[in-house]
């Protein structure tokens, strides 16, 4: 086979694929992935409550500004959680569709 020919062929299937126990650590690696995961979230546990009382607390004072902020903060916080809550599934989800690809 020539060197032409063998670029084509891994060019199209270069054989990877994942591989679970490839590396040594690797369960170590997912419990901090899952610990770094948790932590994040109860970060939005306490933004999302710290958004929630500007918000009322700028609506009740008057202060437009405040409230905005409030606002904004509790859109941030509840798409963070989405997404950190979501974020398996959507890797799982695009993990899938790329191997696909052919």
């Amino acid at each position: 086979m020539s060197l032409a020919a063998r670029a084509v062929t891994l060019a199209y299937d270069p054989g990877v694929s994942p591989k679970e126990g490839g590396l040594p650590g690797l369960s170590v690696l997912k419990d901090v992935v899952s610990s770094i995961n948790l932590f994040g979230i109860v970060a939005v546990v306490g933004a999302l409550a710290v958004s929630l009382g500007v918000w009322a607390w700028g609506h009740h004072t008057g202060g437009h500004q405040a409230e905005a902020n409030g606002k904004k903060g509790t859109v941030v916080a509840a798409g963070a959680a989405l997404g950190l809550g979501a974020a398996n599934g959507i890797v799982a989800f695009f993990s899938a569709l790329g191997s696909q690809v052919h």
